[in-house]
């Protein structure tokens, strides 16, 4: 579940979270929406773990071959499939259940992202682009978090979903520059092994696509000058990430991987501001 490992969950749960401060607009919004967020935090937790262990089963022959991932616990014969399985039923089920008590529209939503979370796994088999397909699933929580707090969804929420697939784009490359050496060996494929040379300017044309949603978000959603000022801040951080970027370096990636859960906390103190009147 990796449970030790909590940037994935806080990765999953951040979108989520916009989703429900965007249909945030006032102190009295804020506090009906607290049970909201408990719940979608929660099932952030279980879903990721989920996510996980669906991934280590398929992957369990690939991971024995790659240096960072061999001391999981499927590759490594600790755990058996069986039991993983087990575990991923037990999962989806509590994952279940807590969709259920959302709305009709979220559970519709919610119910196409976990067909997606099957699908990741296999798509870097087939594509180079593995990390657009987990943009999609990561960030789905957009659409469930506002269609949750609202009963809808309208065409501004759209860009805001439209940024967190770029955001995955720009980190999950940067995380995925990790393997780069190991993925080749093994025939596993990532935009960070298409893009190769260029790839800073890709997360680059990434992140800056990322700004460019979220500021046509806040001019369709009429939102005050705080959140712009705000994403000053978001692409301070996102310009740091781009600057430091080193595909030689694999610790600074990670490093630079997880310094996004800034990003995202930041992106939910930036939503919060259309409280300000």
């Amino acid at each position: 579940m990796r449970l030790d490992k909590p940037i994935g969950i806080y990765l999953l749960f951040f979108p989520c979270a916009w989703g429900i401060f965007a249909a945030t607009e006032s102190y009295e919004n804020f506090k009906k929406n607290i049970f909201l967020i408990i719940i979608f935090l929660v099932g952030s937790i279980v879903m990721r773990g989920a996510g996980c262990i669906i991934n280590d089963i398929f992957d369990r022959d690939l991971d024995k071959s790659v240096s960072r991932t061999k001391n999981r616990p499927i590759a490594s014969g600790e755990i058996s499939i069986r039991e993983a399985f087990l575990l991923f039923l037990f999962l989806s089920g509590l994952g279940l259940a807590i969709l259920l008590s959302l709305n009709l529209l979220s559970i519709l939503i919610g119910s196409i992202s976990f067909l997606l979370l099957i699908i990741y796994p296999l798509s870097k088999r087939i594509t180079y682009w593995p990390q657009l397909i987990l943009g999609i699933t990561f960030n789905v929580g957009i659409l469930i978090g506002f269609s949750s707090a609202t009963g809808n969804i309208n065409f501004s929420i759209l860009f805001l979903y439209v940024a967190g697939i770029f955001w995955t784009l720009g980190y999950d490359t940067i995380y995925a520059i990790q393997d780069i050496e190991d993925d080749l060996k093994i025939g596993i494929k990532s935009t960070a092994l298409l893009f190769g040379k260029n790839v800073k300017s890709w997360v680059f044309f990434f992140y800056s696509s990322m700004l460019l949603m979220l500021a046509i978000y806040g001019t369709l959603s009429h939102l005050n000058l705080y959140y712009f000022f705000g994403l000053f801040f978001v692409a301070l951080l996102l310009y740091r990430q781009v600057k430091y970027l080193s595909i030689e370096n694999p610790d600074i990636c990670l490093s630079l991987f997880k310094s996004n859960q800034y990003v995202g906390l930041l992106i939910c103190c930036t939503l919060l501001t259309t409280m300000i009147n």
